[in-house]
């Protein structure tokens, strides 16, 4: 991440990367820290494949099921 800034807003500051606003924080310190870390991630080297066994299956993140806000107590 080359080109980023921390703006204040009211009493807010806002971590912008290039012209869009990312994130909100209170702390100024804050931001700057999880800038930091974020570069670092972004940095670093990509984990390696998962790798399953024959017949596994990969877990997935998907949703498995929609519920129905009327539904729900």
């Amino acid at each position: 991440m080359k080109n980023y800034s921390i703006v204040r807003i009211g009493n807010e500051y806002v971590v912008q990367a290039g012209d869009k606003s990312m994130l909100k924080i209170a702390s100024r310190r804050m931001a700057a820290r999880l800038v930091t870390d974020a570069t670092e991630l972004l940095d670093s080297e990509p984990p390696p494949p998962a790798q399953t066994l024959p017949g596994q299956t990969v877990p997935s993140i998907a949703c498995d099921s929609i519920l129905d806000p009327s539904k729900v107590p």
